[in-house]
């Protein structure tokens, strides 16, 4: 069993940052992937960012150039740079791994970009 907890969301206006964090629950776990989705009011959950074993990473065209996921294996974080927000990046953010051919996700955390 995973738990992610996401955290760090809120209201921000345009073109302002946020930081986005995600905590897996067991600290002896090492995930090769951890990844970042989001969901739009009345959109389907769409992928925003992915890390990898080797710290490679894969971003949406939508977000290239202005968020930048990083992680920390030893305490099994990930975060998620938000910079140059736009109103259609808000959004309930998701955290997401796979452990054992299972998916779990996050129970979200809400970005507002609005004036």
């Amino acid at each position: 069993q995973v738990q992610l907890v996401e955290s760090g969301g809120g209201l921000v206006q345009p073109g302002g940052s946020l930081k986005l964090s995600c905590a897996a629950s067991d600290s002896s776990k090492r995930f090769a992937v951890m990844a970042w989705y989001r969901q739009a009011p009345g959109n389907e959950r769409e992928f925003v960012s992915r890390i990898a074993s080797g710290d490679t990473t894969t971003y949406a065209e939508s977000v290239k150039g202005r968020f930048t996921i990083s992680r920390d294996a030893a305490k099994n974080m990930v975060y998620l740079q938000m910079n140059s927000l736009k109103p259609e990046d808000t959004a309930v953010y998701y955290c997401n791994t796979v452990w054992l051919a299972k998916s779990y996700w996050g129970k979200g955390t809400l970005v507002t970009v609005s004036s």
